[in-house]
C-alpha cells in the first residue's frame, strides 16, 4: 500500500523551490572552498619554489663568476670571457622563461569539481 504525502502540490513545489535553493548555497560553498584550497597550496608552493631559486640564484653566480675567471685565465680577455658568459646565460634563460610560460598556460584555475557538481545538478533539476 503506497503512503500519501499530506502535503498539497503548493507546499510541495514551495519545499522544491527552497531545498533548490539550499543546493545552489552550497555549490557555492563548495567553489569557494575548493578556490581557497587551491590558492592556499599554490602560495605555499611558491614560497618554496622562490626560496629554492633565491638558493640557486646565488650559487649559480659564483659558477658564473668561476667561468668567467676560468676563461680569463686561459688566455681571453676578461671582458670578452664576461661577454661570452653573459650571452651564453641570457640565450639559456631566454629558453627557460618561454618553457615556463608555456606551461603555465596549460594550468586550468576552473574549479573542476564545481563544475562538474554544477553540471549534475543542472541534469538533476531538468529531470524533475
Amino acid at each position: 500500500m503506497a503512503v500519501q504525502d499530506p502535503r498539497s502540490l503548493g507546499e510541495l513545489l514551495a519545499d522544491l523551490s527552497r531545498e533548490t535553493g539550499v543546493l545552489v548555497r552550497k555549490e557555492v560553498e563548495l567553489a569557494t572552498t575548493e578556490l581557497t584550497a587551491k590558492a592556499k597550496e599554490a602560495v605555499t608552493d611558491a614560497a618554496i619554489a622562490a626560496a629554492g631559486g633565491a638558493l640557486a640564484h646565488a650559487g649559480f653566480l659564483v659558477l658564473l663568476a668561476a667561468i668567467v675567471i676560468g676563461l680569463a685565465q686561459l688566455g681571453i680577455q676578461p671582458w670578452l670571457s664576461a661577454l661570452i658568459v653573459a650571452i651564453v646565460t641570457i640565450g639559456v634563460g631566454y629558453l627557460l622563461i618561454i618553457r615556463g610560460v608555456t606551461r603555465m598556460r596549460r594550468i586550468s584555475p576552473a574549479p573542476a569539481q564545481t563544475i562538474q557538481t554544477l553540471k549534475e545538478t543542472a541534469a538533476w533539476t531538468k529531470s524533475v
